[in-house]
């Protein structure tokens, strides 16, 4: 198994978390250091958040992504109109890539769902030619997720169940300060640097934050699609009581946090 992320639909995971991804995709672009002319993999690509800001930010010489799902490489492939970019369906943990043959290897919001990650890793590293950078990047579930975190707390306050989704949830491979830095290091890869990068999740209202969880997708929709119709309405209605604080529906915005890592090959 080389994925625990649960995805049904690419336009669900859009609105899930594929509009953050593309946000954070920017600074972690530049936290990598790509340059012009680099040849660069995409590890664990979803729905191509960061192939195709990669193409937007740079002129890259080529740009190879790949994916476990072939719901997310279905859909980037269909939204692919760069020569440059090759879109296909792969193991993160058994790239199908010669040794040496890429500038950065990059993983944006991956590692933690990897069941192996310090394979992932190793891997990223194989194919990234001596000197090259590996970074990669994952949300930090326990302290750095606000909006993520009031859900699962809702949803453990009524079950043990929820409870054991929050366990989950927050204690992801890889979330940990340090923790993927460690790994880093234990695969070889030298002047390993560790830091954290910011951004905003704004919603309209309530409905565009549940919406997908409702439908299933993502670790916690996955949780909500096992319920009863009773349990899925009282689960609903905690997050929503949650999100509103006892204010009109509306806009929120909640500032989140990944820890992004970078080493050289």
């Amino acid at each position: 198994m080389t994925s625990s992320f649960n995805v049904h639909d690419a336009a669900g995971y859009e609105q899930l978390m594929g509009r953050w991804s593309r946000k954070l995709a920017v600074p972690f672009i530049d936290f990598a250091g790509v340059a012009d002319g680099d040849k660069v993999l995409d590890v664990g690509c979803g729905t191509g958040s960061l192939t195709f800001a990669l193409a937007e930010a740079k002129n890259l010489g080529e740009i190879a992504a790949i994916d476990f799902s072939p719901v997310f490489v279905a859909a980037a492939q269909a939204r692919n109109t760069d020569p440059r970019i090759k879109i296909s369906q792969a193991d993160a943990c058994a790239l199908p890539f010669e040794d040496k043959g890429f500038d950065r290897t990059l993983a944006l919001l991956v590692l933690h769902f990897v069941p192996e990650a310090p394979r992932a890793i190793a891997e990223m590293a194989r194919v990234t030619r001596p000197g090259g950078v590996v970074a990669a990047t994952v949300w930090d579930h326990y302290g750095g997720m606000p909006g993520m975190r009031m859900m699962v707390d809702a949803l453990a306050a009524f079950s043990e169940a929820g409870r054991q989704l929050r366990a989950r949830y927050c204690f992801q491979p890889m979330m940990q300060p340090g923790e993927m830095k460690s790994a880093f290091v234990a695969q070889g890869l030298s002047g390993v640097e560790e830091t954290q990068l910011l951004l905003r999740m704004d919603y309209r209202d309530f409905g565009d934050l549940w919406a997908p969880i409702g439908a299933g997708e993502g670790p916690i929709g996955k949780y909500v699609a096992t319920l009863d119709q009773a349990d899925k309405a009282r689960a609903e209605a905690a997050v929503r009581d949650a999100y509103q604080a006892g204010r009109p529906d509306g806009p929120r915005s909640f500032a989140s946090i990944a820890w992004a890592v970078r080493g050289i090959a």
